[in-house]
C-alpha cells in the first residue's frame, strides 16, 4: 500500500520494521529472517538497495507529515526498482489495514473507507493475481484458507 494511506501508528511501524528488514537482508541480525514480506525483496536483484528505495518513499511521506525519520539509516537505493504486486495481495493488505485502523483511529478510517480503491506504493506495479503464497494470515482471508 502507498504509505500515505497509513495512519500514524502504521507509518511508524512500517519504518521500524523496514529498518529491521534492511538489517536482515544485510545479514546483520538473526531475528525476523523468515518474515513473509521479505520474500518479495529477496526475489529481487539487489534486495537491500530495493528495500532502501521502498523506505525512501516511506521516509518522504513521514517528512511530509512533520515526522523525523532518519534517512541516513538507509542503504543506497536503487533507482530502477519496480516490484510486481498481485492485485489480490493489494486488496488483502487494504482490508487488513482498514480493519486495524477502524479500531485504532476512527477518523482516519472514515477517510480511508471513502476511497474507491487503494493506491499501491509507487515502487509497486499492480499485476493480475491472487494473495501471495507466502501470506500467512489465513483468518483474515478465509477464501484462501479453504483452497489449501
Amino acid at each position: 500500500l502507498h504509505p500515505g494511506l497509513l495512519d500514524r501508528r502504521g507509518l511508524v511501524a512500517l519504518w521500524r520494521e523496514g529498518l529491521l528488514a534492511q538489517e536482515v537482508l544485510r545479514g546483520l541480525t538473526r531475528g525476523y529472517r523468515h518474515h513473509p514480506q521479505l520474500a518479495r525483496f529477496q526475489a529481487l536483484r539487489g534486495p537491500v538497495s530495493a528495500l532502501s528505495a521502498y523506505l525512501h518513499v516511506v521516509q518522504a511521506e513521514a517528512e511530509g507529515r512533520g515526522y523525523r525519520f532518519d534517512r541516513s539509516r538507509l542503504a543506497r537505493p536503487r533507482a530502477d526498482v519496480l516490484i510486481p504486486v498481485n492485485a489480490g495481495q493489494l486488496a488483502f493488505e487494504w482490508r487488513h489495514l482498514l480493519a486495524k485502523v477502524r479500531l485504532r483511529d476512527p477518523v482516519w478510517y472514515e477517510a480511508l473507507a471513502s476511497l474507491p480503491r487503494p493506491l499501491a506504493h509507487p515502487l509497486f506495479e499492480v499485476v493480475p493475481g491472487e494473495v501471495e503464497a507466502w501470506e500467512k494470515d489465513k483468518a483474515a482471508f478465509p477464501e484462501r484458507a479453504r483452497r489449501r
